[in-house]
């Protein structure tokens, strides 16, 4: 089955990244900065009573941080790199978020006194660091959460700490002279099962009312990203996704919930992207064989990395005509063999596709640019063109 664009796109939008897209050879990256915006003020629209750190890592582009400083934004913040960055562009530091549980007491530093005074932690060790590194900042505890299997890109192993754990440290914080502030969860990347934010926000509750009989009122909840984009899985409309995470707020706080944050990433910039690449070759590895070898001038090292163990399954649109379309393996062009990008789910292209023709990958505006290698193989980072 073919892909449409305009199932994706609408056709202004399509139009004016094609248009730009025709001007370069692949391969590349073309931002939509409109569906930026079209984006946020959707989720400002249907959570009306959050606030919004962009989570800088899923699109760290000047572009994008700028547009998003001068619509209100906040920022989720993972290095100091992203802090110099965002800083750069005249973002007061308390619209910053340290989100990393895993930093250098050098970095927690660098950012206290760079002014930010909102920081995350899932462990002693690092509240400790905190406590001494940035006295008196705000802190909030990230807890570990069920979800993994119907999320695209799970995030709550590495990250997070049981429950009764985040209890103790909210309390530990407390002695070390920090202001506890808030809870944080996280459902997984691209999670298209709403009711991981259900039980997510349950076992915040439990939290919040222990500690307020510990005499500690917490005042935020921080429930990460999650909300996914538009790729080859459906999945349902932001209202349905606002309309359900608000009623599960409204059942264990009532009406008078606490103070909401929200740090999307993909689902801000996921479709504002697509990615150029031209077919360098296809092969077969035997006479007989009945698999054909699809091979293109990027891959996993060159901004396709999320189709690692086909997690993330983009649409592809081809510049090729015709029918039938047919199954291939499709892979980059890198000389290493981990850069495959589907081998098992088979993304269908035109079977009379040859070398030189294009293929679009569609909803890459998330994940791209930011995890490409530098020189691996020689291979350049994969430039990226704005349009709005």
């Amino acid at each position: 089955m073919r892909i449409d664009v305009l199932d994706y796109y609408a056709k202004q939008d399509w139009q004016l990244m094609k248009q730009e897209a025709d001007r370069h050879p692949t391969p590349f990256l073309v931002v939509n900065l409109n569906i930026v915006k079209m984006k946020y003020e959707e989720l400002l629209q249907h959570f009306p009573f959050s606030r919004i750190y962009y989570a800088v890592k899923a699109n760290p582009a000047t572009e994008v941080l700028e547009l998003l400083r001068d619509l209100g934004s906040c920022f989720d913040i993972a290095s100091r790199y992203e802090l110099d960055r965002v800083l750069s562009l005249g973002i007061e530091p308390e619209r910053v978020s340290y989100g990393n549980t895993i930093k250098k007491p050098a970095d927690i530093r660098y950012f206290y006194e760079k002014g930010v005074r909102l920081f995350a932690t899932d462990s002693e060790a690092d509240l400790r660091n905190i406590a001494k590194e940035a006295p008196g900042a705000r802190v909030f505890c990230r807890i570990l959460t069920e979800g993994s299997e119907t999320a695209d890109w799970p995030l709550s192993r590495k990250f997070g700490c049981h429950p009764d754990m985040a209890i103790d440290l909210v309390l530990l914080a407390r002695e070390l002279g920090l202001q506890p502030w808030g809870i944080s969860f996280h459902v997984g990347s691209q999670q298209r099962d709403i009711g991981a934010w259900d039980s997510a926000i349950a076992k915040v509750r439990y939290i919040f009312d222990y500690l307020e009989g510990e005499g500690l009122k917490l005042s935020m909840i921080n429930m990460g990203g999650g909300f996914p984009a538009n790729y080859i899985s459906k999945t349902n409309e932001m209202n349905v996704y606002s309309e359900e995470i608000t009623r599960y707020l409204e059942e264990d706080f009532g009406d008078d919930f606490p103070e909401i944050i929200l740090e999307p990433g993909r689902s801000l910039v996921g479709e504002c992207g697509i990615l150029v690449s031209e077919v360098v070759l296809i092969s077969q590895k035997s006479s007989m064989g009945v698999d054909k070898w699809l091979y293109l001038d990027t891959g996993k090292f060159n901004g396709l990395i999320e189709t690692w163990d086909e997690s993330i399954k983009y649409p592809l649109y081809c510049e090729a005509r015709g029918e039938p379309c047919e199954d291939f393996i499709i892979a980059g062009p890198t000389c290493d063999s981990q850069d495959i990008m589907y081998e098992y789910f088979r993304n269908p292209v035109p079977a009379y596709i040859k070398p030189g023709d294009r293929i679009y990958w569609l909803s890459t505006g998330a994940y791209t640019s930011s995890y490409c290698s530098v020189e691996f193989n020689g291979f350049p980072p994969l430039p990226v063109y704005f349009v709005k």
